[in-house]
């Protein structure tokens, strides 16, 4: 996959998603045809988050380690990298040296 430089066409919500005391700040997008996205950054920070829908997490900049619910093994994946979330889960995410830049791809 490569890495996603321009998003056109879609309306953003201006009013930022703050999690974790500001280490992971993102802003919602959504397409025409109603498919919403978001983009992203997170701080250094080993933080946990919940899904509900399944997701798509595309990384734009830096790197990040990743654990997903159940998994005993943690993986490494930088811009370019995407891996995937089950709905209704959870991953482990470690980001360490500069900020991990996603684009989160829900549904």
């Amino acid at each position: 996959m490569g890495i996603t430089e321009k998003i056109d066409g879609v309306a953003v919500t201006t009013k930022a998603n703050v999690y974790f005391d500001g280490k992971c700040v993102s802003h919602g997008i959504q397409f025409a045809d109603g498919t919403k996205k978001s983009v992203g950054v997170i701080l250094p920070a080993s933080l946990t988050f919940n899904t509900g829908a399944p997701e798509i997490m595309e990384g734009v900049a830096g790197r990040c380690r990743v654990r997903l619910n159940g998994a005993e093994e943690w993986k490494t994946y930088a811009a370019g990298e995407s891996f995937d979330v089950p709905g209704n889960s959870s991953f482990d995410i470690e980001v360490t040296g500069e900020p991990y830049h996603y684009i989160c791809h829900f549904g």
